[in-house]
């Protein structure tokens, strides 16, 4: 199903963004990293880059693809992870999905081959508390094995 272009914008403050993408965990930085990565792998996304001295990573989902007699639709869901150590023994975790929508023209005199891409962010609390607590579950299963 296409993404609307006519959505209504985000009522979310910064803040309140920050606090459904953030968490804090008592772990360091690199047993965190390492659990942020393989909970993007258990979700199905295709790791694009990640760096453990600046705590980036970025991801992508497979595409799915969708026609209709005029296009062909594309769409996937792009996520960026930074992990941080505050302080030795505790990390912060900020989480960010965005939805990405490529819509091509097949179809039509003028406009064959436009295409249109559209990025929506994702602000839907569940899905980031769903991904913090595997990452938590993560963190526990490296922390009891080392």
């Amino acid at each position: 199903m296409p993404i609307s272009s006519n959505r209504i914008p985000s009522q979310k403050t910064s803040l309140e963004l920050l606090a459904i993408q953030s968490r804090e965990f008592e772990s360091n930085k690199k047993i965190a990293f390492a659990a942020v990565l393989s909970v993007f792998q258990d979700l199905g996304y295709i790791i694009s880059s990640a760096e453990i001295q600046t705590g980036f990573i970025t991801v992508t989902s497979p595409t799915k693809l969708s026609t209709d007699p005029w296009n062909s639709i594309m769409t996937f869901t792009k996520a960026t992870a930074f992990i941080e150590e505050l302080k030795p023994g505790y990390t912060r975790v900020r989480l960010n999905f965005v939805e990405t929508e490529q819509i091509v023209r097949t179809a039509g005199p003028k406009a064959r081959g436009q295409t249109t891409v559209e990025d929506i962010p994702i602000e839907d609390a569940t899905i980031y508390q769903n991904a913090f607590t595997k990452i938590q579950e993560g963190i526990f299963i490296r922390k009891s094995i080392h």
